[in-house]
């Protein structure tokens, strides 16, 4: 329990989403960019459990290049909020996103390489080789996604909450502090040597 909140709490493209479109849009916003993140949580449990990690074992080089872009994803996005202007705090409200918030919130899970390494590396390590592989890991993953709606949820509620409160300067803090994690993330993850 306490790795998979430490993992989530972690802000990543997800949280930056859900707290982005909480202050743009509201917390039902927020709130429905994690329903999205929960179906792609769904989806990788579903795929780690009939063997992700046979695959990744497999991929070998292939999976380092994919680790290498999405540091560079990550970077990219941490670049983008470290020079954000703190536009957040206009109160003029874009249009929702095409498909609506929980389409966004599951292409972005999707598109994350941290949610990837969770469910391909992390899990595994949790996993009793000698018991019912498949029960482990479904138990371990809904518990990862019991945390992640928790932890998620409450970024959708604070900020939704908060967005009256937040002013450009206070926005632009908030950026530059999600921009920093998330250059320090992708950084590690393109240093980190694969097992």
């Amino acid at each position: 329990m306490l790795a998979c909140l430490v993992i989530t709490i972690i802000p990543g493209p997800t949280v930056t989403l859900i707290v982005a479109n909480s202050l743009t849009h509201g917390t039902r916003a927020g709130l429905l960019n994690v329903l999205g993140t929960q179906f792609g949580l769904g989806l990788m449990m579903l795929v780690l459990a009939v063997g992700l990690t046979s695959l990744i074992a497999t991929m070998g080089l292939w999976f380092d290049w994919l680790r290498l872009l999405g540091a560079a994803y990550l970077i990219w996005l941490g670049w983008k909020l470290l020079r954000s202007s703190g536009g957040l705090a206009r109160p003029s409200v874009g249009p929702a996103p095409r498909g609506g918030f929980v389409l966004q919130g599951f292409l972005v899970l999707l598109g994350n390489p941290k949610a990837l390494l969770w469910f391909g590396a992390f899990i595994p390590q949790f996993v009793d080789p000698s018991g019912d592989y498949v029960r482990q890991v479904v138990l371990l993953g809904l518990t990862a996604m019991a945390t992640a709606a928790l932890s998620d949820g409450g970024y959708a509620l604070l900020a939704g909450g908060t967005r009256s409160l937040m002013s450009q300067r206070r926005v632009r803090l908030v950026s530059r502090i999600g921009g920093l994690c998330l250059v320090g993330g992708g950084a590690w993850l393109a240093l980190v040597r694969a097992r």
